[in-house]
C-alpha cells in the first residue's frame, strides 16, 4: 500500500511481508530501484513509476521494515520477486521509500481561482465525476485538504446541481487518509460538495 500521497498510485510504501501476520512494514528507500517500483505499480494497478524519493510522503515511524526486494521488473507482485530474506534493523531518519506512479486516481478543487477551494471532484478507475454531498464534517473534510496539499478545511458547502452519477464517499468508512479509496462507490445525486481549504500546506506528519 501507499500511504500519505495525494492518489491511490502514490505515498510512502508500506508491504505486508507474512499474510498471517496483519503488520505492515515499510521499505527503506536504499531497497527500492526502479524494477522493484514497477512491480508495486502494476500490482496497484497503477501507470508507470514516476517518483522515487524518501521523505516526499512523511516518515516511517514502525520500527518494522522489509527484506530488499531483487525483482526483475516483470513480477505481478512485489511477494512473487527475490529477497534478501531478512528485514533491515533499522534505516536512517527520513530513508522511508516514497513512490508516485502515474496515471493514478486524484482529487481536485474546480470552479474557482484557487486550485484548494471548489466542487470537490475524484477521477476514480479513469472515470471524473462530482463526490456528492454526504454529511462530512470538517474533520472529515481536512483529510481531502491534506490530500491537496492545501492546509485545514476551513468551510463546507452543498450546493444542488442536475441529477447526474457521482461518486459517494462513505465518511464513516473514511477515517483516515490510507482507507479512503475502500470507501468510494458510484451513486446518483443532484447535491454536490464544495470545499474551501486554507491553502496553507500542512509539514509533512509521522503517522
Amino acid at each position: 500500500r501507499l500511504l500519505n500521497g495525494s492518489s491511490r498510485c502514490s505515498g510512502r510504501l508500506q508491504v505486508k511481508t507474512n499474510s498471517s501476520d496483519q503488520t505492515w512494514s515499510s521499505v527503506c528507500e536504499a531497497d527500492l530501484d526502479l524494477q522493484d517500483a514497477q512491480v508495486v505499480c502494476r500490482e496497484l494497478g497503477c501507470g508507470a513509476p514516476s517518483v522515487l524519493q524518501g521523505t516526499l510522503y512523511g516518515d516511517a515511524q514502525t520500527p518494522r521494515w522489509s527484506p530488499e526486494f531483487q525483482c526483475g521488473g516483470h513480477e505481478s507482485a512485489l511477494l512473487d520477486c527475490r529477497s534478501s530474506g531478512s528485514a533491515r534493523s533499522s534505516c536512517s531518519p527520513g530513508k522511508a521509500a516514497g513512490l508516485t506512479c502515474s496515471g493514478g486516481d486524484e482529487f481536485r478543487l474546480v470552479g474557482r481561482a484557487s486550485r484548494c477551494a471548489g466542487s470537490l471532484e475524484l477521477k476514480y478507475l479513469g472515470d471524473q465525476r462530482p463526490v456528492m454531498d454526504k454529511v462530512f464534517t470538517l474533520k472529515t473534510a481536512a483529510l481531502f485538504c491534506e490530500h491537496l496539499n492545501c492546509g485545514s478545511a476551513v468551510s463546507l458547502e452543498s450546493t444542488d446541481v442536475s441529477y447526474q452519477s457521482m461518486w459517494k464517499i462513505d465518511s464513516e468508512c473514511f477515517q483516515s487518509r490510507s482507507d479512503l479509496w475502500n470507501c468510494v462507490t458510484s451513486f446518483f445525486s443532484s447535491r454536490i460538495l464544495k470545499l474551501t481549504c486554507s491553502e496553507k500546506k500542512l509539514k509533512s506528519t509521522k503517522i
